[in-house]
């Protein structure tokens, strides 16, 4: 029950999932547990050398004080080359906000335009923390389910078709955390013809997978290939995931001036500015070569090759290939309803993601967490060695399974 001393929004809020789980695997381990954790999004590559370089750089420099709110202009200044390099949009620094990691960016962007009752249209499965965000400002997630069968991808039709009078954002997110799923031009000028019909929909895209990709795939934005919907679209981005800085907290987006404005005001009266270091860090990253990228990416699809290949010779469990991301989001409908071996039947993903955990030792994240249940999502940003065994002892436990 909750305290009557807290807010009444924060009941339809709950913890992060894939922390919660983490979290559990970290302290079983701290007890001396070998626990294989499958589950958070963390790159167990470190961050590049010449980036933690300019960090000390910064501190010797005594770069230790205040910054501007939202971005110093030299971070912004490499935000807006790199925004014209790698997808041709043409930003002024006044259309560029920082923030503490992508995540408050997208918080910001939803505080500062959402009322009650607005509607932000979700493509499921999501990232864990949309609807909660949404919830937290007292608007209304809608989502929309899109099956393994579409590529987890949301149609022109299904948008249509979600889209109401009090529609205010549509949130995509390619290549997607939990299903590394990514939208091609085509696709994205599908939704962009659709979202042309309704200009009281603005999109918010959230591209921090966008360079971490498999099989040629090429990555797009709607930005780049909708000019016209410019100045409804916030296009997301951040230094965690590709950069392996996940712990610099870093952030970016770019968009229309009014809504960076409006985004920095509530940045201004909850954290202030981002970590002067990481954004002095973050700067050195994105005007330096990214020859890194290519290697670890080789490793990823590596993994993800071996994992996909561990996994679908497992009966009760189907697996799509992944154009992007380090994630896995296999179905489990063929295990659900079979007993463990105390007898225990498996009513959902839940139940077999717990019987992974307690029985094999595996940290995985049931799929109704991203809003699709059914699924649960591996993360193969860990080493080989630990991949192939936490798949190894998922095959094992599911053997057991009558």
């Amino acid at each position: 029950m909750l305290s009557p001393m807290l807010s009444k929004l924060l009941g339809a809020v709950k913890p992060s999932p894939t922390l919660s789980i983490t979290k559990r695997a970290a302290d079983m381990r701290r007890r001396g547990i070998d626990v294989v954790s499958l589950s958070q999004g963390e790159s167990d590559f470190p961050t590049p050398e010449h980036i933690c370089d300019a960090a000390k750089r910064a501190i010797d420099s005594g770069v230790t004080r205040y910054t501007d709110v939202d971005g110093t202009p030299e971070l912004k200044e490499a935000i807006v080359r790199k925004f014209w390099r790698d997808n041709s949009l043409s930003y002024d620094v006044s259309e560029i906000s920082v923030g503490t990691g992508g995540k408050q960016v997208i918080f910001n962007a939803l505080f500062a335009s959402l009322n009650p009752g607005d509607e932000v249209i979700l493509p499921a499965p999501y990232y864990v923390s949309y609807p909660d965000m949404v919830r937290l400002i007292g608007a209304v997630p809608v989502e929309v389910q899109c099956g393994e069968a579409q590529g987890f991808k949301i149609t022109a039709e299904q948008l249509r078709e979600a889209i109401t009078p009090r529609t205010k954002w549509l949130i995509l997110n390619s290549p997607g955390n939990p299903t590394g799923a990514g939208y091609t031009r085509a696709e994205l000028g599908a939704l962009a013809a659709e979202l042309l019909r309704h200009p009281h929909v603005m999109v918010m895209t959230d591209d921090i997978y966008e360079h971490i990709r498999y099989d040629g795939w090429q990555f797009s934005t709607i930005a780049s290939d909708a000019p016209e919907l410019r100045e409804r679209i916030l296009t997301v981005n951040g230094m965690s995931k590709a950069y392996s800085m996940t712990g610099w907290r870093i952030g970016f987006a770019g968009g229309p001036r009014s809504l960076i404005e409006a985004m920095a005001t509530v940045q201004s009266q909850s954290t202030s500015n981002p970590c002067s270091v990481s954004q002095a860090a973050a700067q050195a990253a994105l005007d330096s070569p990214m020859d890194f990228i290519k290697e670890r990416n080789d490793a990823f699809q590596r993994r993800r090759d071996t994992a996909l290949e561990k996994l679908n010779a497992i009966d009760g469990i189907l697996c799509r290939r992944p154009e992007g991301a380090f994630y896995l989001f296999p179905s489990c409908q063929g295990l659900i309803g079979r007993a463990t071996p105390e007898g225990k039947i498996l009513q959902n993903d839940v139940d077999l993601c717990d019987y992974l955990f307690d029985y094999a030792r595996v940290a995985v994240v049931p799929g109704i967490a991203f809003g699709t249940g059914g699924h649960f999502r591996i993360s193969f940003a860990t080493s080989d060695e630990r991949l192939a065994l936490g798949c190894d002892r998922i095959s094992q436990a599911c053997e057991l399974l009558t």
